[in-house]
């Protein structure tokens, strides 16, 4: 799939396009579904390879254990639901990694930011629970280039992956031949009057990006880092960045607990470098997409109140 510089789309969709365009590279592929594929777009896959779907219901506990027992027959699934809901199946999840398996969990409608859908869908505390899992991988694109890209590098890793997808449609980055390895991340934005690192990633990345161009019009410049793989971190750019800017702001559509934030801390923890975490603090509500991010302070203006609060420092 080619996409335009500029174009809109969802994450979430761009995945459901990934995997047709990927069945017949990786003909091992299965996608299961929690009865939610209009909506984390599994179900371009149905329709296209309907002998290779499986629809599972409102059943995430045993989604899980099917996929474990297909993985274990050589097959690699792909197992899709809402992010809130992987929280129900993690037993087995967690029981996943104990018998090795090689499963690829993509959850969507993360964050505040699905607006209107409330509280109760909003997948807050995903990326905690799956950075916790022994040798997993998580992945938290923010375009539709770097969904597919990471799609098909999640089938050729072997081992549990968790993809973390976005149902707000988002602008294409991206070119179509940039590459997003494992454990890599994107310096987006770069100067030698960098002030600050601010680093996000997925829907974050693109408020991070606004406040930048808001930043720039002061003639205060700061880095933007896509950190598009939360684990494995790519450490010697976060390294570089304490390095040759004063602080490192962190930016995500995610409670403070267990998600970039902390895992940026943790890796920098030994090297004394000043990081500031904005992340959803308060208890979410129902409204516009824009609106919860600005109400959990992740949006635009918290990032650019947040450099001007410590340049005056």
């Amino acid at each position: 799939m080619n996409y335009s510089k500029g174009e809109m789309i969802a994450t979430r969709k761009a995945y459901g396009n990934a995997l047709v365009r990927l069945f017949p590279k990786y003909p091992s592929i299965v996608v299961l579904d929690g009865e939610t594929s209009n909506s984390t777009y599994a179900d371009l896959f149905a329709k296209t390879y309907p002998k290779n779907y499986f629809e599972m219901f409102i059943a995430e506990q045993n989604m899980v254990g099917v996929a474990m027992g297909l993985a274990r027959r050589g097959k690699i699934p792909f197992i899709s639901t809402f992010a809130a809901f992987f929280t129900r199946a993690f037993d087995q999840i967690r029981m996943a990694q104990y018998a090795k398996t090689n499963i690829k969990f993509v959850g969507s409608h993360a964050g505040v930011s699905i607006g209107e859908d409330g509280f109760s869908q909003m997948g807050l505390e995903d990326l905690a629970m799956f950075r916790v899992i022994i040798g997993s991988v998580v992945l938290y694109p923010s375009d539709g280039v770097s969904t597919e890209k990471l799609v098909e590098e999640s089938v050729k890793h072997f081992g549990n992956v968790y993809l973390r997808t976005t149902r707000k449609e988002t602008p294409v980055i991206y070119k179509n031949n940039e590459q997003f390895p494992i454990g890599g991340s994107k310096v987006l934005r770069k100067s030698q009057k960098d002030v600050m690192t601010i680093v996000a990633a997925g829907i974050a990345l693109h408020e991070a990006l606004e406040a930048y161009e808001m930043l720039k019009k002061s003639n205060i410049f700061v880095r933007v880092i896509d950190l598009y793989s939360i684990k494995p971190l790519d450490l010697a750019s976060l390294k570089k960045a304490a390095e040759e800017t004063k602080a490192i702001i962190t930016v995500e559509d995610h409670h403070l607990e267990g998600g970039l934030g902390e895992a940026v801390c943790a890796a920098l923890s030994q090297t004394g470098a000043k990081i500031y975490a904005l992340a959803v603090k308060k208890m979410p509500k129902s409204g516009k997409p824009q609106e919860l991010l600005d109400y959990e302070e992740i949006g635009s203006d918290a990032i650019v109140r947040k450099v001007h609060e410590n340049i005056s420092r």
